[in-house]
C-alpha cells in the first residue's frame, strides 16, 4: 500500500525538518518487507483566503486534487479518536491486508479541516487533547508511520 503524507504548509530548513525526514526515511526503507511504500511527501501553501471557512475549503479542494481515486483518507483533527500505536498499527495493516492499494494521511492548516471533508474521511485521528504546532505534528505521524511499520514486522523497536 502506498502512503502520501500530505500538509498544509511547509518545513523550514531545520531540527524538526530533519527530525521528520528522518523517519519518513525509515518508514520508507523498513515499510516495503511489510507491504508499505512511502509513495510521496506533498507539501502545499497555506490559503491566502480572507475568512477560515474559505481557507479551509480551498485547502480541502487542493487535498482532493492530490488524493489518489481509491485512497484511504486518514485525517489529523483535535475532534478524531485517539488510538494509541498499536491500535494505529492494526488500522494500517487492516486497510492494507483488506486490498487498499493507497492512503493518505492529512495534516491541515491553522484554521483546522472543512467539515465535509472530516466527513468523508475514513479515519479522523486525534493525537492528543493537546493543541501540537503543525511542524510537530509531522514529525508525530512520521514517527508513528515507523513504528507501525516495526510492529507489523515484530521488530522490538516498539516496546509495551
Amino acid at each position: 500500500m502506498r502512503i502520501t503524507l500530505f500538509a498544509v504548509g511547509r518545513l523550514k530548513a531545520g531540527p524538526e525538518k530533519d527530525l521528520a525526514s528522518r523517519y519518513l526515511d525509515r518508514f520508507a526503507k523498513a515499510g516495503p518487507a511489510v507491504g508499505l511504500e512511502l509513495a510521496k511527501l506533498v507539501e502545499v501553501q497555506e490559503s491566502r483566503a480572507s475568512n477560515a471557512d474559505t481557507r479551509k475549503r480551498e485547502e480541502a479542494g487542493v487535498l482532493e486534487k492530490a488524493l489518489p481515486e481509491g485512497a484511504i483518507l486518514v485525517l489529523l483533527d483535535e475532534r478524531g479518536k485517539t488510538l494509541d500505536s498499536q491500535a494505529f498499527s492494526d488500522a494500517v495493516g487492516r486497510y492494507r491486508d483488506n486490498g487498499k492499494r493507497d492512503m493518505m494521511l492529512a495534516i491541515g492548516g491553522a484554521d483546522g479541516l472543512d467539515p465535509e471533508l472530516r466527513a468523508r474521511a475514513d479515519l479522523v485521528l486525534n493525537l492528543g487533547t493537546m493543541t501540537w504546532p503543525h511542524q510537530l505534528v509531522r514529525i508525530l505521524i512520521a514517527e508513528q508511520l515507523y513504528r507501525a511499520v516495526t510492529i507489523l514486522s515484530g521488530h522490538p523497536y516498539h516496546r509495551v
